[in-house]
């Protein structure tokens, strides 16, 4: 098990860092889980910028807190701060199609939550919808993305855990109404509505730590709960060097991002 929350100035390691570990999970034949956090960002799809005013978004992001930055898969935006948390179940590829990988994923968080009915089907003015939207009862806590990097697989979710869903519904759908104008809702792009999301403390009606949480995931798993932190474990594994050229890579997919912000400061 690896864990690490991510800071503003720290935010573009875990996706370099995921793509590194899914290589090592192919070509080891081992499954990693990684755990992460980050403070209040707004993680961007590749979609998300090619809005028809990425300028304006951004700017309403940062105006509520939020630091945006560019992952690297595609998508739609979604939150990340103190109440989500961001697993990444990484395992060696052998022959699992793309809708297997997600049931994996499905059949874990179900174990974990037993006392939940949680289902997967696209929730619609959701976030980020797509048809592996993990909801309870009609109301989405979770949605999960795909990537593949040689022989290895990651299914990556974020969990909504606590917090103000309304707020972060309310953050995104803000993104959308200023970056796309008149287009808002339309050409893939979400209309969003808060009342279709909720948290996972919520659903169970009782407080829920992010602790608690990924100890229920490790019970599962039957994974000793002692984890590692991500960069002290690239480091022992002698893969600097290609974690920096990974890293690199995500510098120069966020670089319109700071060309935005100097253009806004001029």
């Amino acid at each position: 098990m690896i864990k690490k929350t991510f800071t503003k100035e720290t935010a573009m390691i875990p996706f370099a860092l995921t793509d590194i570990l899914t290589e090592t999970a192919g070509k080891h034949k081992k499954a990693l889980l990684h755990f992460w956090q980050f403070e209040q960002s707004f993680i961007l799809g590749m979609k998300d910028t090619r809005v028809n005013h990425l300028s304006k978004g951004v700017k309403t992001i940062k105006n509520n807190g939020y630091q945006p930055v560019i992952r690297n898969a595609g998508g739609l935006g979604v939150i990340s701060d103190e109440g989500i948390l961001n697993i990444s179940w990484i395992f060696p590829k052998e022959q699992v199609s793309i809708d297997q990988s997600y049931q994996k994923m499905l059949d874990l968080i179900q174990k974990a939550f037993p006392e939940l009915t949680i289902k997967a089907y696209e929730i619609q003015h959701s976030y980020c919808p797509g048809k592996f939207d993990l909801s309870v009862e009609g109301k989405k806590v979770a949605g999960i993305a795909q990537r593949r990097v040689k022989e290895g697989i990651a299914v990556m979710m974020y969990l909504s855990v606590f917090g103000d869903q309304q707020q972060r519904s309310e953050i995104v759908r803000a993104f959308y109404q200023e970056s796309l104008g008149t287009d808002y809702g339309k050409n893939g792009y979400p209309d969003v509505w808060p009342s279709t999301m909720t948290t996972l403390s919520d659903a169970l009606h009782q407080p829920l730590t992010i602790q608690e949480t990924k100890k229920r995931f490790l019970q599962v798993l039957d994974i000793d709960e002692t984890a590692q932190n991500a960069l002290n474990w690239i480091k022992e594994k002698e893969q600097m060097a290609q974690f920096q050229k990974k890293m690199d890579s995500m510098q120069q997919r966020n670089k319109q991002l700071e060309e935005l912000n100097h253009v806004s400061t001029l």
